[in-house]
């Protein structure tokens, strides 16, 4: 099944950040996740992905990796989403 494409364009801009990041793993898992849910994302969980695109490919792949603990600001956040998500793509 094919997933849903964003057309407003704030998520169409999350989507393209999204899966442009600079390394081949954040393509994957992050741009993976955005290719999937950038059209579901409630309007309310907009800014915090604005937010978690800004930050750096070499943080995120550490938390997602487990090489890092991940700050308290991302605990319970799109984060948790976002590994949830690789997860299961990964069979777990």
């Amino acid at each position: 099944m094919e997933p849903d494409r964003p057309t407003d364009p704030r998520r169409k801009r999350l989507l393209f950040r999204a899966t442009h990041r600079g390394t081949k793993e954040a393509d994957v898992i992050i741009g993976g996740f955005f290719e999937e849910n950038a059209a579901r994302l409630p309007d309310e969980r907009l800014t915090e992905a604005e937010e978690f695109l800004e930050l750096s490919d070499l943080d995120l792949m550490d938390w997602i990796m487990g090489r890092k603990p991940i700050p308290a600001r991302w605990n319970g956040s799109l984060l948790d989403d976002v590994l949830a998500w690789d997860k299961k793509r990964q069979g777990g």
